[in-house]
């Protein structure tokens, strides 16, 4: 269970006033979630620390699923969930961080995103997921890379204690009897990169900084469709990948 210190950290996380942002990079989530999801057709679907809503709110606006049911650890993130009054919310709850409200096999598919580099105790959050869901999506941001050390403060202040490559992530979902079968690594889109240097930092807007983003961008889409996947993971920011139970049902105790 989760302490009270953290329920109030992200309490205070969900009363800023980032919502912009927020929504930014929801946006680029949901078309995430979607695209690993192409092979199934769930309907009835379950978000785990679903935060504000706001992935819920583009998969909602996409019909993604008749019924959506969603769970968060923050009070304010519940609340602002309901007041988004999204058509097809069926219910939306508090809960400690582990233990999940419902049976066993009750959803097509549960929704992880940028949630596991929060969580203390991973393997126990995989187990119910995997416990009350057909198929589990999963995304997490790609922290680990060349000179990740001098930023270890940055992520800390956006509590992420847990740091993920596309292999790391893809072994302990496996060694969770978790068998993937889709997965995509994705950059941050321009636009969120924009917002973030324009707005968040407030550094000045210049033409230069301007197609200096869109090269890079650029380029990472290049270079990575040219050499392949190995090379498209070196330059992700987000790895997404779809489970589902597997036979092996492997568990490390």
């Amino acid at each position: 269970m989760l302490s009270e210190d953290v329920k109030s950290a992200y309490n205070d996380f969900y009363k800023s006033s980032d919502e912009a942002w927020r929504m930014l990079g929801a946006k680029a989530k949901a078309r995430n979630i979607m695209e690993v999801c192409r092979s199934i057709n769930p309907e009835k679907i379950l978000e785990v620390g679903a935060g504000d809503g706001s992935i819920l709110h583009f998969l909602d606006a996409a019909n993604f699923g008749k019924e959506i049911y969603a769970l968060e650890i923050a009070d304010t993130g519940v609340e602002r969930i309901k007041l988004r009054k999204l058509k097809n919310l069926r219910a939306v709850q508090s809960f400690d961080g582990y233990k999940i409200p419902y049976p066993n096999q009750h959803f097509d598919l549960v929704i992880l995103a940028h949630v596991l580099e929060h969580v203390e105790h991973e393997r126990m959050l995989l187990r119910e997921l995997n416990r009350v869901a057909r198929y589990v999506v999963i995304e997490v941001p790609l922290d680990y890379r060349f000179g990740v050390d001098r930023r270890m403060k940055h992520f800390l202040n956006y509590g992420h204690i847990n740091m993920y490559t596309p292999t790391l992530l893809r072994f302990l979902l496996q060694t969770e009897g978790l068998e993937i079968i889709a997965d995509q690594t994705s950059l941050t889109p321009p636009e969120t990169i924009k917002f973030n240097e324009f707005e968040n930092k407030k550094n000045k807007k210049t033409l230069i900084r301007v197609l200096k983003i869109e090269l890079e961008y650029s380029l990472k889409k290049l270079f990575g469709s040219i050499l392949g996947k190995k090379k498209q993971e070196q330059f992700g920011n987000a790895y997404t990948v779809l489970t589902k139970n597997s036979s092996q049902n492997l568990q490390i105790f």
